[in-house]
């Protein structure tokens, strides 16, 4: 009987390791890489924020390919996590949208305006040799929301 009891104190210890570990995993704000293969990547996000970290990320994944992400489709689970599935293609396939203004802030109506400013942003401050980027989004009292991004040289 002594012999039994260490296994179910290990099991109970690795069983209470376990539901810790989801239970921290879950109180996190990150998006949460779910699929990738050569070249696409697939993140969960939650919000806004997220949904732009996602896109900075991607863009990490697609760099050996030598590429940036293109949204390859949305979608939103019956549990409500959101999903973004991005596919790494060339620059000129990328299409980025016009020069921002100097403050880089946009304004947007749905996530996939948010990743295309977001990459468009990247790419700017890309451009200047300041490859780290910032953002900040305002949702403001009218329902609209803008964000505005700050490039700074890697660190």
């Amino acid at each position: 009987m002594s012999a039994q009891f260490p296994r179910f104190a290990t099991a109970i210890l690795g069983a209470t390791v376990l539901v810790l570990t989801a239970s921290c995993a879950s109180t996190m704000s990150s998006p949460r890489q779910v699929a990738a293969s050569n070249p696409s990547v697939t993140y969960q996000y939650r919000n806004d924020d997220e949904l732009i970290q996602a896109n900075q990320r991607a863009i990490s994944f697609c760099e050996p390919y030598h590429s940036l992400p293109r949204t390859q489709h949305f979608s939103e689970g019956p549990d409500h996590q959101k999903t973004v599935a991005f596919e790494c293609v060339t620059d000129q396939q990328a299409a980025p949208m016009s020069r921002p203004d100097s403050e880089l802030r946009y304004d947007y109506r749905t996530d996939q305006e948010l990743l295309d400013v977001s990459r468009n942003a990247q790419v700017q401050c890309r451009s200047i040799g300041k490859p780290d980027m910032r953002s900040t989004v305002v949702v403001h009292p009218d329902g609209s929301r803008s964000v505005t991004f700050l490039c700074s040289p890697r660190t």
